[in-house]
């Protein structure tokens, strides 16, 4: 298998995917070989309230009761994940949507009791996802994992993708979010960072909110990738310009690694 790009598309920016989607059989075409992890936060939340079931978070992560769970569960592996799939594939691309929980390829545990089914990644047995690549599809992943008595989680995707970068040993991690990339104290991107300047910059209070979980998912993943990037994926066509090198956002390498 050739090493993959692991692209993490969030859920805030699902609403203007068009050329992420256009961009991913682009390089599809172009034999590059791509795992992407999708979140959908919003659109949770927006089928939670009208079911009539209330949404609360604590430090940014969902409390996931069991009717929770099912709703999570069936708006990601169902909703979301086969509108990505079939947009792939309505632009002569190829795709099959997974979660964690097929083949068991995210093994997880719960990360906090008060928080409820909200998992942690344990292990990421990549078979699975290679199985899927070999055939010629690019694996959209719901970010679920499975619990060791067989319990579904509800995974955060961000961290998810970072763990399943890691474990496939990809060529890069791209997160598309809706912000410009990380911000300095002043607001001002901060085009490119080291592993140890992006920690500190989480210890320093500077990177805080949703954008920790991404950040640290880039520190997790940088012990086999050499390359992390975190750019706005609202920008007409950020995925190619990311990877070749003419886009903005913020590019995080382990120490010493190059581009």
């Amino acid at each position: 298998m050739k090493t993959p790009i692991v692209v993490k598309i969030g859920g805030s920016t699902l609403g203007s995917h068009d050329t992420t989607m256009e961009d991913l059989v682009a390089l599809q075409k172009e034999g590059r070989t791509l795992v992407v992890v999708h979140g959908g936060a919003n659109i949770v939340s927006e089928w939670l309230s009208r079911q009539g079931i209330p949404t609360r978070f604590e430090n940014g992560l969902r409390v996931t009761d069991r009717q929770t769970l099912d709703v999570v569960a069936a708006v990601l592996c169902g909703l979301v994940n086969k509108e990505l799939v079939s947009a792939i594939q309505s632009l002569g691309g190829r795709a099959i949507g997974l979660s964690g929980i097929d083949g068991g390829f995210i093994e997880a545990r719960i990360k906090d009791a008060d928080l409820g089914y909200v998992g942690e990644v344990v292990k990421v047995n990549p078979e699975p996802i290679e199985a899927v690549v070999k055939g010629g599809y690019i694996p959209i992943i719901a970010p679920l994992g499975l619990a060791a008595k067989g319990e579904k989680l509800n995974v955060n995707g961000d961290p998810a993708a970072g763990d399943i970068a890691a474990a496939l040993g990809a060529e890069r991690l791209v997160f598309l979010t809706d912000v410009p990339g990380i911000l300095d104290s002043s607001g001002k991107l901060l085009p490119r960072l080291s592993a140890d300047e992006a920690s500190s910059l989480i210890g320093s209070g500077v990177v805080s909110g949703g954008m920790i979980p991404k950040v640290e998912a880039c520190l997790r993943a940088l012990s086999t990738v050499p390359v992390t990037q975190i750019v706005d994926g609202r920008e007409p066509h950020a995925l190619l310009k990311a990877l070749s090198g003419k886009g903005d956002g913020t590019t995080i390498v382990s120490t010493g690694g190059v581009e």
